[in-house]
């Protein structure tokens, strides 16, 4: 599998999220097949960006190939990679993988069975993958921890609205791997 540099990520994320799906994410080891991400854009209202640089975003405003991770509803680590050039501050939120690597780790960590569910959701894959802000947030996707493989093959995709958001809802920047049953939830139809 050829891993992706910092040079994949350093183009729009309207161009990385698409190609993402069908790649392999790996954190040490444990990860899987990407079926679902979602774009930000600096522009876009939704983007944690859009206010301008803080303590919590700064990673964002940094070099692309790299780790953003934030705690959503003080619950869940979600993970994004940071794309576009240095300063344009936009990312990728990946919401679902189809797990193949480490499944008993992950099974653990979650604390369940069904495969299905170990990381069909972002807050889901935080938790399986291991994922925190100490450990992950401004690390290199282009080293360990991380591991991230382009797709060998293009899978059929589907877009639709992003999920858990306020602002900017309409925006058909989901995408995902049609038919998958890895999904955060089923896009419409």
């Amino acid at each position: 599998m050829k891993p992706l540099q910092p040079s994949f990520f350093a183009r729009s994320v309207h161009h990385v999220a698409p190609e993402l799906i069908g790649a392999t994410l790996l954190v040490d080891g444990v990860g899987g097949t990407i079926v679902e991400v979602e774009a930000y854009h600096h522009t876009d209202p939704a983007a944690h960006s859009f206010g301008g640089k803080t303590e919590r975003n700064a990673v964002m405003f940094g070099p692309p190939g790299h780790a953003y991770v934030y705690h959503s509803y003080g619950i869940h680590w979600c993970l994004n990679f940071v794309c576009e050039p240095e300063g344009s501050a936009s990312g990728i939120l990946i919401r679902a993988l189809e797990p193949s690597a480490g499944l008993a780790t992950m099974r653990r960590r979650r604390g369940l069975k069904d495969e299905r569910l170990l990381c069909s959701g972002p807050g889901r894959l935080g938790e399986a993958l291991g994922i925190t802000r100490a450990k992950h947030n401004g690390a290199s996707l282009a080293r360990p921890p991380f591991q991230v493989f382009a797709r060998e093959a293009i899978p059929e995709l589907v877009l639709g609205p992003r999920i858990g958001i306020s602002k900017a809802v309409d925006m058909p920047w989901r995408y995902g791997v049609k038919g998958s049953r890895y999904l955060s939830k089923p896009f419409p139809r």
